[in-house]
């Protein structure tokens, strides 16, 4: 059993984390500033779990806030999710990314090495590779020449943390390189719930399904793939979740380890959009638009070293991903806010 700190934990995929650990009896701390979550996801997890966990609602750029959680915890881990993630919202607010991404994740590493605490799980992103090189993408592909801000700085944060290991051979620091989560806990009671308009994929066209939104823009049909649109390697959060599981488990000896979490197979948007459209039993209106600063045509990956080294692999496919979306959207239409 490990103590872990998840920051962000009230998040997507940090709540989906923080079941799975719960599950496996790992003790576990959440921070979070909900400024993208919700504190009725940690509630529904206790639901979920039967478990009790401790939450504190601040902002790990907040160096009185980390000083208080690391002098009152014991922790020999942390699970680092804090941190915007939209890719569009990334290249019309720059700064605001630079400052919660990368500042936010300086002072959590102060106040983990003033503590001793010298294992960290970073969530990494597919788009550190910028445009792929090749397909599938296997860790040792080039990564750099981010195409947004949000890349960037998920780019410049692996950088900081390989550096950091170089300095000291003490850390142990694993980067998992997400590709797009999807999907939601088989309960229905968590899920995606993003603050206004849906900057990813699946919540958007979720949103479709129950009404709350009239169609759904697709961002681009001409690019270099079967039907046009973007090529993406969509894998179910729970999936992703157990992955952060089986790295806290497995992974104790110092060094840098990087690993893809991703199914290895792409679909398109319109893929998701027919899979969605057989899991809800609707047709979805949709509309074709300008392609969207900062993507990119295809991005799938080689999970094959996550496999071999941790055991892990995806077991959910797009049926399941869409059936949970739905499942959640469906029973919780205004996502956590019940009016």
């Amino acid at each position: 059993m490990e103590k872990v700190l998840l920051t962000g934990g009230a998040g997507f995929i940090g709540s989906h984390t923080l079941v799975e650990l719960l599950d496996r009896n790992h003790e576990v701390a959440v921070v979070d500033n909900l400024c993208n979550s919700c504190e009725e996801a940690l509630r529904r997890v206790k639901k979920i779990t039967g478990k009790n966990f401790r939450f504190y609602n601040a902002d790990i750029r907040d160096r009185a806030a980390m000083k208080k959680i690391f002098a009152e915890n014991k922790f020999d881990s942390v699970i680092h999710f804090a941190g915007l993630k939209a890719v569009a919202e990334s290249c019309r607010r720059p700064l605001e990314y630079y400052d919660n991404n990368i500042y936010g994740t300086l002072v959590l590493l102060e106040a983990m090495r003033a503590h001793g605490v010298k294992k960290i799980v970073f969530s990494s992103s597919a788009t550190v590779y910028g445009t792929p090189e090749k397909l599938p993408l296997t860790e040792e592909c080039r990564t750099g020449g981010t195409t947004n801000p949000y890349g960037s700085t998920k780019y410049y944060l692996e950088g900081i943390l390989t550096d950091l290991w170089k300095a000291d051979n003490a850390w142990n620091v694993i980067l998992l390189r997400y590709f797009n989560p999807v999907g939601a806990h088989a309960s229905g009671l968590i899920g995606e719930d993003p603050k206004g308009i849906p900057n990813n994929l699946m919540p958007y066209v979720a949103q479709v399904a129950s009404g709350k939104l009239k169609k759904i823009s697709v961002f681009g049909n001409d690019y270099p793939t079967k039907d046009g649109t973007g090529v993406r390697d969509y894998i179910h959060v729970v999936d992703l979740a157990r992955g952060h599981v089986a790295v806290i488990e497995k992974l104790t000896t110092a060094g840098v380890h990087i690993y893809n979490l991703g199914t290895g197979v792409g679909y398109s948007v319109l893929d998701m959009i027919h899979a969605f459209e057989k899991a809800c039993g609707k047709q979805l209106p949709y509309e074709i638009c300008a392609r969207r600063t900062g993507d990119i045509a295809e991005c799938y990956a080689d999970p094959s070293k996550a496999a071999k080294e941790l055991g892990w692999k995806a077991e959910y496919g797009i049926e399941e991903m869409c059936r949970d979306q739905w499942n959640w959207q469906s029973k919780n239409p205004n996502g956590y806010d019940a009016k």
